[in-house]
């Protein structure tokens, strides 16, 4: 392959029109995702306000119902993969790389995620304008009894929850912050205060 073989370039070496384009789009939308990253609940206030207008939409529309059933699914796995660690300890040997403290007197290893909260928020809220898009689409409206679809995805939920739950009791890992012991300082023997 020659130096202008690549997908963004034409025969002669130059920078196709398209190619520059979506290179400038992709650049634009990674720089309002840079932004947008602190800013964890204005985010997810975004995305329960478009979660809002996709539900109403598929209630005024009275259809769609297997893609809101997909669209669950899909966020059920994230979220089991934002409370998974990123190493699974039944996966791991005694004396294999890093795992989560067992024991009271063990030290503290920080909880990484399987899913950042991030990626987490970034794949729910494109799942969710995806589907939006598929409610234009009459092809994806396929005639379905609703009912049984809502009590098929709460006993799915129900089980795999009971799974994760069972799951963090058995290795004793918590996938959140709040609650977690932290240190102040020293009292006047030196040892550290603990909260």
């Amino acid at each position: 392959m020659s130096e202008g073989d690549s997908a963004g370039e034409s025969i002669h070496g130059k920078t196709s029109v398209v190619g520059a384009f979506f290179t400038r789009v992709g650049q634009v939308y990674q720089s309002w995702l840079d932004k947008s990253t602190p800013f964890h609940l204005g985010r997810w206030g975004g995305t329960l306000l478009l979660t809002a207008i996709y539900m109403i939409r598929v209630y005024i529309l009275q259809g769609w119902y297997i893609v809101t059933y997909a669209l669950g699914i899909y966020h059920l796995n994230l979220f089991i993969a934002f409370l998974s660690p990123k190493v699974d300890p039944s996966m791991l040997d005694e004396d294999e790389g890093p795992s989560l403290p067992t024991k009271q007197n063990e030290e503290f290893r920080p909880f990484i995620r399987r899913l950042p909260e991030f990626k987490f928020w970034h794949s729910a809220t494109k799942g969710i304008v995806i589907a939006m898009i598929c409610t234009f689409f009459e092809a994806f409206n396929v005639p379905v009894f609703w009912p049984i679809l809502v009590m098929y995805f709460i006993m799915l939920f129900c089980i795999t929850m009971k799974r994760q739950i069972k799951h963090m009791v058995k290795y004793r890992y918590l996938p959140f912050t709040h609650g977690k012991r932290t240190y102040k300082g020293k009292d006047e023997t030196g040892k550290p205060f603990a909260s």
